[in-house]
């Protein structure tokens, strides 16, 4: 059995901007855009993989989760306090500072990591941490 990872979900709170970060500022490809039942989102995706989608999504998207838990999700996300996604670069440093020069929250300039990655971090403007990791 070989299995393959095809979507991962990041919760945004507002799709212009954070198009205008995965988009505009990363070079990710637009896959789809959907707009079902007054919920919106966007499947944003490396060129070079094409069968990986990321799912930016209002925290409130999940159909099956009861309002108290949407309100938490919110409140979580406008908080800064959930998790976000690593990419993989042949070049940190150039990575660096392209993504600088959006005037993106920087969260860690690179650096040589104990476990054989160099690396550094954003937020996104919805307050997710996004890595950028390079072999070493």
């Amino acid at each position: 059995m070989e299995l393959k990872v095809s979507h991962c979900f990041i919760p945004v709170h507002d799709h212009d901007e954070a198009l205008a970060f995965y988009r505009d500022v990363l070079g990710l490809e637009v896959r789809n855009d959907v707009n079902s039942e007054g919920m919106g989102w966007e499947t944003v995706g490396p060129r070079a993989q094409p069968d990986l989608n990321l799912v930016l999504e209002p925290p409130a998207a999940n159909p099956s989760v009861s309002p108290q838990d949407k309100k938490v999700m919110s409140e979580l996300l406008a908080n800064g306090v959930l998790r976000g996604v690593i990419f993989a670069t042949d070049d940190c440093d150039a990575t660096f500072e392209h993504v600088c020069r959006a005037g993106v929250e920087v969260l860690q300039e690179p650096m040589d990591q104990d476990y054989g990655v160099r690396d550094c971090a954003f937020l996104d403007p919805s307050g997710n941490i996004v890595r950028f990791s390079q072999k070493r």
